[in-house]
């Protein structure tokens, strides 16, 4: 019904950059908070930065000042700039979204795509 489809990620030396795209498409009436989160090998997703559909951002301690997340509602679409990155960075980013639908209003998640930082 709703479908998040992620983009941008790959292999990056340590301090590049990537941007990630996530564009929701299917049955959407409106769709609140972004975001994005991370899961490393044997470890737990974690969130990486959220945005509400106002704009107000918030950030894991981690990533402060190097990624910034950005949403264009047009296009039901929300990115993140990732500046100076770190071998610690390397994860599976997945995209969330919390949607109202003509039905109900719940999270989605995307499909997760591959970040790599390493020389």
């Amino acid at each position: 019904q709703v479908q998040l489809v992620e983009s941008g990620g790959g292999l990056v030396q340590p301090g590049g950059s990537l941007r990630l795209s996530c564009a929701a498409s299917g049955s959407i009436f409106s769709i609140y908070d972004m975001g994005w989160y991370r899961q490393a090998p044997g470890k737990q997703r974690r969130l990486v930065a959220v945005i509400t559909r106002g704009g107000s951002t918030n950030y894991a301690d981690s990533v402060k000042g190097r990624f910034a997340v950005s949403r264009d509602n047009a296009k039901n679409t929300v990115y993140l700039q990732m500046n100076s990155l770190k071998p610690e960075d390397t994860a599976v980013y997945y995209c969330n979204a919390d949607v109202q639908t003509t039905a109900a209003r719940r999270g989605y998640w995307g499909q997760g795509t591959q970040v790599t930082v390493s020389s």
